[in-house]
């Protein structure tokens, strides 16, 4: 997920729900989480019911993990700030190295959801 941020340059999916799971640089010890969507001022429609709404976030040993680690759930505010930090919710000694980003809703969009940018904060294990 590239960092731009003019309308409709964002990674989209069918629907409501989707996932998305990274390969960070290093193992980390997560700490937070960010997700940006552009603010509805920029939006030709002038909102944004396509940016995501309740989501969670997993810490996972490998990519074929079924099951990873809940790190947190946590609801992107559609009337807040674009970009939004999240502190991790769930206590863990376990460092990480992929995550997983669990999007369950968005804020009213019929057809599909926009992610403009996800990021993993952490301190190198």
């Amino acid at each position: 997920v590239q960092p731009d941020m003019y309308p409709g340059n964002c990674w989209a999916f069918k629907g409501s729900q989707g996932y998305l799971v990274v390969r960070l640089s290093m193992k980390i010890y997560p700490t937070a989480f960010t997700l940006e969507h552009i603010p509805k001022t920029l939006s030709p429609t002038g909102n944004i019911t396509s940016a995501p709404r309740n989501f969670s976030v997993y810490g996972l040993d490998d990519e074929y993990q079924e099951e990873g680690k809940l790190l947190g759930e946590y609801v992107y505010d559609e009337d807040g700030e674009p970009l939004q930090m999240f502190p991790v919710m769930e206590k863990n000694e376990d460092a990480f190295q992929i995550v997983e980003l669990r999007i369950f809703s968005n804020w009213g969009h019929a057809e599909y959801t926009c992610l403009y940018r996800f990021r993993v904060h952490g301190k190198p294990a």
